[in-house]
């Protein structure tokens, strides 16, 4: 009998896992409708502040990919945060991670359904509701995401390198007309108010880049691939997205460019690219854009899935989404799972007649933004405490200082992410306050969970974590996360 709690081991490479981990931030999406939005609020510095996210997210990627080596854990977040900062906490961290994705992919899919149906307005001169297409999407990227991530990083690949090259051509036309100006680049700029209320807009153009530990269990060579990939994402990302949003200022100049992201900030790009390139070149833009969104959601989906898969691995979800497709070894259940939820949540949404962008995308992302940036907080301060108590092994000082430091860094950015939360909602207080107490109340919720685990189920308490946590804890006392009953999970053997 095939064995179904099993993934498809050495199913993707560096190049791979760096595919679907860039193509969750939607590079494209990010450009055209968030870009304009953070050079309205932030000015002509706003580029620089990718790179500034970029900077930080690289310091947490060091310690990150430490423990990544220690552990060889697939759970990421959770499994770090368990085992440098103990059961309770992880239990908590694993939850709200799978709360946290799928808000974020959830809440896209009101964005993916306005852009299809504009576009579809666009081309064809009818109309026809957006629920359709995230009807549609959704059932696509199941299909997708039920194929195994090997089918699924080709697919993500292909249309990644689309919307980059678009982009490319997008830098390459303006920057030689329009004259290059370091503006952008200079303290006046830097040091404009608006700077810090657009950090939550630049932390949130790389959601996902962490999620390449998830993918461990299916990648060729992990000790190499996992790096590699971690760390090409967030250089990627951090250089491509400063590069375009100057090249968007330039196309305006540097004192026109504020307030034409004001006036049209949707349009921005796409007016660039007509004077600049053609017309030709902005209907290639647009057509790219629903690509770059379905990509994103479909990498999303595989994140979200291999959370699930190992979080009912361990017990803390239900032991079905544990089991993998018997034929493409993805994990399967837990993504029709997904998908349901996510047809549930827009069936809500347009059944309500709610504004599919300025509700369901914007109030929902809105959490799982603040919750991806509170869990690299703690994976942070849990890097620091599990090195801490091995000073002694390799590449422990440096883990230690890029931990502590990385600690400091996102709590900054959680705060003022927070208390400029408005910008990212245009909600009401009430409406804001409801959000963001949301986080504090998932992670309240799953300590509770895993305190009384503790209690009337022990041998559930000792599988928090995963299998390497356990054998972790078992070799060595002084990293022992909690009381642990040494029993091999019938997962764990082969």
């Amino acid at each position: 009998m095939a064995d179904d709690t099993r993934l498809k081991a050495g199913a993707i490479g560096a190049a791979g896992i760096t595919f679907l981990v860039v193509a969750a931030a939607a590079p494209l999406t990010i450009m055209t409708g968030i870009a304009p939005l953070a050079i309205s609020i932030g000015g002509i510095g706003a580029p620089v502040g990718y790179l500034a996210a970029g900077v930080v997210l690289a310091i947490f990627a060091v310690g990150f990919m430490a423990m990544t080596r220690h552990t060889r854990g697939a759970g990421a977040f959770y499994s770090y945060i368990t085992l440098g900062l103990g059961r309770p906490l992880g239990a908590a961290s694993g939850l709200l991670a799978v709360i946290s994705y799928n808000a974020l992919q959830i809440g896209v899919y009101g964005l993916l359904g306005v852009q299809f149906s504009a576009a579809w307005t666009r081309f064809t001169g009818t109309e026809a509701p957006w629920w359709i297409f995230t009807a549609l999407a959704i059932v696509g990227v199941w299909t997708l995401g039920r194929r195994g991530i090997d089918v699924g990083a080709k697919v993500v690949g292909a249309l990644l390198i689309a919307e980059t090259a678009i982009l490319v051509l997008f830098v390459a036309a303006v920057l030689p007309q329009a004259g290059l100006s370091g503006a952008t680049f200079t303290p006046a700029a830097l040091t404009d108010p608006g700077m810090l209320a657009i950090l939550g807009f630049c932390f949130a153009a790389f959601m996902g880049f962490e999620s390449t530990a998830l993918y461990r269990g299916e990648a060729r060579d992990p000790d190499r691939s996992i790096p590699k990939a971690t760390y090409a994402a967030v250089a990627f990302l951090a250089i491509f997205y400063c590069l375009v949003g100057w090249a968007a200022v330039r196309a305006f100049g540097d004192e026109q460019v504020i307030a034409a992201a004001a006036a049209d900030p949707t349009g921005l790009f796409f007016s660039a690219m007509d004077t600049y390139v053609g017309a030709w070149a902005s209907d290639i833009m647009y057509v790219l854009v629903l690509t770059s969104v379905l990509a994103s959601q479909l990498a999303f989906h595989n994140a979200i899935n291999r959370y699930a898969f190992s979080l009912a691995h361990d017990g803390l979800l239900p032991a079905r989404l544990g089991h993998s497709h018997p034929r493409f070894f993805s994990p399967a259940t837990a993504g029709t799972a997904q998908s349901i939820v996510a047809a549930v949540v827009v069936a809500a949404f347009a059944y309500a007649g709610a504004d599919p962008y300025l509700q369901l995308t914007l109030l929902v992302n809105t959490p799982g933004a603040i919750g991806v940036v509170g869990l690299q907080a703690l994976t942070s301060a849990a890097v620091l405490a599990y090195f801490l108590r091995r000073r002694g092994v390799s590449g422990a000082r440096v883990a230690i200082v890029s931990g502590g430091l990385a600690t400091i860094l996102l709590a900054i950015v959680l705060f003022f992410i927070i208390d400029k939360v408005a910008l990212l909602t245009g909600a009401g207080h009430a409406t804001n306050a409801l959000l963001v107490l949301l986080i504090p109340a998932v992670l309240a919720g799953g300590v509770i969970w895993a305190l009384i685990l503790k209690i009337k189920d022990p041998m559930s308490y000792g599988r928090i974590g995963g299998d390497e946590v356990r054998r972790i804890s078992a070799a060595d006392g002084s990293g022992q996360p909690g009381p642990v009953v040494v029993t091999p999970a019938p997962e764990a053997i082969a």
